[in-house]
C-alpha cells in the first residue's frame, strides 16, 4: 500500500464522531449526524486540489485582490448509492457550484462483486482536463465498487489527479486493490482499519453502513 497517497485526516472532532459511528448502541439518527460531521471535514480536505485564481473585489472598506476557486471548472460529486448519499447535502453546502452524479451499485453477497443498477453520469465529459471529481462512499472495503466508479470517470479522459476518493472507514485490502490499477489516485479517509473478514465487512468497522445510516 502506497501510504503517501492515502490521506488519513485525524482530529478530535473526527475521532469523537468515529467513536459514535462505530458504537453498536448509536441509533440511526446518531450515526447520520456523526457521518455528516466527518464528511464535512473530509470534503474540505479533498477540495484542496481545486485551482485558484486572483479576483479583485470591493469590500465595504476598499478594493482588494483575493483568491477564489477558478470559475470555469466543472466539479462533480459522485456518491455511490446508497450509503454514499449521506455525503450529498454536505457537499452541496460546501461546493454549491458542483453537480451531483449518482452511481448505483450493490454488492453481491456471494461474490462480493459490485452489480450496477443506476448510472447518472453523462456519456461524454466536456473539457475533462478542467473537471474535478469526488467519489464518495462511507466504507472502502474490498474496493470493487469504488474501482468501477474510478474507471467510469477515467475512461472519460479525466486526469487521475483530478479524481479523489472520499471514504470514512477504509480497509488495507481495498486500498491495495485500487492502487493496483490506479497507483496515483488519492484516497481521503478518516481511518484505515485492520482487515476485511470472510463476509466482506471491515474490522472493527461499523457494520453495514447503509443499514446503520438508513435504519434498515
Amino acid at each position: 500500500m502506497n501510504k503517501d497517497l492515502v490521506r488519513v485526516i485525524e482530529n478530535p472532532v473526527i475521532l469523537q464522531n468515529l467513536c459514535a459511528m462505530r458504537n453498536k448502541n448509536t441509533d440511526s439518527q446518531g450515526v447520520r449526524i456523526a457521518t455528516r460531521k466527518i464528511t464535512r471535514v473530509l470534503l474540505y480536505e479533498a477540495s484542496k486540489n481545486l485551482p485558484l485564481i486572483d479576483k479583485e473585489i470591493e469590500t465595504p472598506i476598499t478594493k482588494t485582490t483575493v483568491k477564489t476557486i477558478q470559475d470555469d471548472i466543472s466539479i462533480i460529486i459522485s456518491p455511490i448509492l446508497r450509503a454514499g448519499l449521506i455525503f450529498t447535502d454536505e457537499a452541496i453546502d460546501i461546493l454549491p457550484q458542483a453537480c451531483i452524479r449518482h452511481i448505483g451499485m450493490y454488492r453481491d453477497e456471494k461474490t462480493l462483486k459490485p452489480v450496477w443498477y443506476y448510472n447518472k453520469v453523462p456519456m461524454e465529459t466536456i473539457n475533462p482536463e478542467n473537471t474535478y471529481v469526488y467519489i464518495t462512499d462511507p466504507m472502502l472495503a474490498t474496493g470493487n465498487s469504488l474501482l468501477e466508479a474510478i474507471r467510469l470517470y477515467h475512461d472519460k479522459n479525466i486526469p487521475i489527479s483530478n479524481i479523489k476518493c472520499i471514504c470514512i472507514i477504509a480497509a488495507p485490502e481495498g486500498i491495495e486493490h485500487i492502487q493496483e490499477e490506479f497507483p496515483k489516485i488519492e484516497i481521503i479517509t478518516a481511518t484505515v482499519d485492520d482487515y476485511i473478514n470472510e463476509k466482506g465487512y471491515i474490522v472493527p468497522g461499523m457494520g453495514d453502513a447503509g443499514d446503520r445510516i438508513f435504519n434498515t
